[in-house]
């Protein structure tokens, strides 16, 4: 009745580790609920002395096994409007006209709008949200200078949060097609009437530069502008490492 994925140690190592210092910062700067923040904390640590995972059983048997080979898949992927589970390759679909573009929620992280900010070279023909799942995160792209190239791309930068993702903060026009970087699509979620595509927040840059689903050639040609600094655009913030949140 359930499957066990097999995690690596080293990236919760480093998430935890990255999680104390912020948590601990929390304290420092008089968060409220001290004594559960400080229980947590103790907890990462007493993980990190021990890092064990849970893994399947050496004789464990399986209704079913399914393997996926990503060499295999060449192109983006989408989820088609208006469920997450309708999957279509971007050749499929593409060229549709693009009205809303909305980049956020807790499917992002810091990298994405590093990203972002390479594929947006000039204002954009469609209606762009920007939405930072952090405060820290959005701190940390205004120093960069990111946030100044949303302003030049004309986008609307909300509260970092939610926003458009569960429909309770803002929403987009009635009967828009969006490209959505949320977790769900489903109907009149973002907006009534709202055709919703999700994609990676690389594609739906794309697509605010276009004014359309790119075709494969298209979002290709625009990702060699992220290629040559991948490592450093898609790096992690790393609380541990970043000196305003050692206390």
């Amino acid at each position: 009745n359930g499957c066990t994925v097999k995690l690596d140690k080293e990236p919760i190592i480093e998430y935890l580790t990255s999680n104390i210092t912020l948590l601990r910062w929390m304290i420092a700067n008089n968060y409220n609920d001290k004594d559960t923040i400080a229980r947590r904390i103790v907890a990462m640590e007493a993980w990190l002395a021990n890092p064990v995972l849970l893994e399947a059983d050496t004789d464990a048997e399986y209704a079913k096994i399914i393997e996926i080979d990503l060499n295999e898949i060449k192109e983006p992927l989408l989820a088609c409007p208006n469920d997450p589970d309708d999957i279509k390759s971007l050749s499929q679909i593409a060229a549709e006209k693009i009205d809303e573009v909305f980049i956020g929620s807790c499917m992002t992280n810091i990298g994405h709008y590093r990203a972002v900010s390479k594929i947006l070279t000039e204002e954009v023909p469609v209606r762009l949200w920007i939405a930072p799942p952090t405060r820290m995160d959005e701190k940390q792209l205004v120093q960069e200078g990111v946030y100044s190239i949303f302003g030049k791309s004309g986008a609307r930068t909300e509260m970092p949060g939610c926003s458009l993702c569960m429909g309770n903060q803002a929403r987009v026009k009635e009967n828009a097609t969006v490209i959505s970087t949320s977790t769900r699509n489903f109907p009149n979620r973002l907006g009534k009437g709202a055709k919703v595509y999700l994609a990676s927040a690389e594609l739906a840059a794309v697509g605010a530069k276009l004014g359309k689903i790119p075709t494969v050639s298209e979002y290709m040609q625009c990702f060699e502008a992220i290629t040559p600094d991948a490592d450093e655009i898609y790096r992690y913030l790393n609380f541990h490492e970043m000196e305003e949140y050692k206390v």
